[in-house]
């Protein structure tokens, strides 16, 4: 496909994040914002005109004029809407979670490889600038902590922690690693809501790292953050203040005097010392480099950040979770 070709998409669901998906694409140069479409006509009247596009009446006819698609409709439509696209053999973009079961998502896996069509899943954390500002470290971690809490705001409680919050650190978790699970336990309770509101896991993977997380939407301020200890070296990410900083243990060199004379310690009679760092953190509009990313998949010049398999991994290991702590309070 020509560089200069712009890729024909549609929106499918424009309300609170929805919206921002239109913005983009108006934007992106390689993409051409066909329309969107949404339950609540006014709403796709509102947002096509603030953008430029045409509110499309009826699915099937955004599907007709599009050939990639966003699908930001509440997660437990998006396994019949994305299924309904996929057959129309569009490219979709699902935001996360990809689907409310594991079993929907492995239907759109297997009819997005009939199609020959591409699935994209929308964990935008993967492009937090605080996490990609370890791209050029070598890491090989033996214990994670992440820790995600939030005080209570009803939008995104119809769904469990596990699977509105804690999922993001999953998927991020599962590329750190890069392993099959090998075991875990969880737990966890139900404070504001009928699901449950408070939730901590301890993963270990068949390479032997450990990982804690913990998700909570019932907290006075909000935290997101990553630990990361591995053999000479620990980092801390602060999402929220975009703060990375890299702590390492180096040996001093024996024709230094002067770096000896100053290491703090020694370990099996070598002297060592502590290095900080603090990588860059380049800002960026996380969503519209993952929308960008998914045009680029579909006109083949990249590939997906975080594909239809890696999604589903994600909700595969969140709902075992959800399952495991709900099985525990029973």
């Amino acid at each position: 496909m020509s560089r200069t070709q712009r890729t024909k998409v549609g929106v499918i669901g424009v309300g609170h994040l929805g919206q921002h998906h239109a913005k983009h694409f108006s934007q992106l140069p390689h993409a051409e914002l066909i329309g969107v479409y949404d339950i609540d006509q006014s709403r796709a009247q509102i947002v096509a005109e603030r953008y430029g596009t045409t509110a499309y009446p009826d699915l099937d006819l955004l599907l007709r004029d599009c050939e990639a698609v966003s699908v930001v409709t509440p997660t437990r439509q998006h396994a019949v809407v994305a299924k309904q696209c996929i057959e129309a053999g569009k490219h979709v973009f699902i935001e996360k979670p990809i689907t409310k079961t594991v079993a929907e998502a492995d239907l759109l896996l297997t009819l997005a490889e009939q199609h020959k069509v591409l699935i994209q899943v929308g964990h935008i954390e993967r492009l937090n600038p605080a996490l990609l500002a370890l791209k050029d470290l070598s890491l090989n971690p033996k214990f994670i902590e992440i820790q995600r809490l939030a005080p209570y705001n009803v939008r995104g409680t119809d769904v469990p922690v596990v699977l509105d919050l804690m999922i993001h650190d999953i998927d991020i978790l599962l590329a750190l690693v890069n392993s099959p699970v090998k075991n875990m336990h969880a737990s966890g309770v139900s404070i504001m809501t009928d699901s449950v509101d408070i939730a901590n896991v301890r993963i270990r993977f068949q390479n032997g790292t450990v990982a804690n997380l913990t998700s909570s939407r019932v907290a006075k301020d909000k935290v997101r953050k990553i630990k990361i200890f591995q053999k000479d070296l620990y980092i801390t990410i602060d999402f929220l203040l975009g703060l990375t900083e890299v702590y390492r243990v180096l040996e001093a060199h024996e024709k230094d005097p002067q770096a000896i004379m100053t290491a703090p310690f020694v370990r099996n009679g070598t002297h060592k010392s502590i290095t900080y760092e603090k990588p860059p953190v380049k800002k960026i509009d996380a969503l519209r480099m993952e929308l960008a990313n998914f045009i680029a998949s579909v006109q083949g010049r990249e590939t997906p950040i975080v594909d239809g398999k890696a999604g589903r991994e994600a909700l595969d290991v969140a709902i075992r979770i959800h399952d495991m702590i709900i099985e525990d309070i029973l």
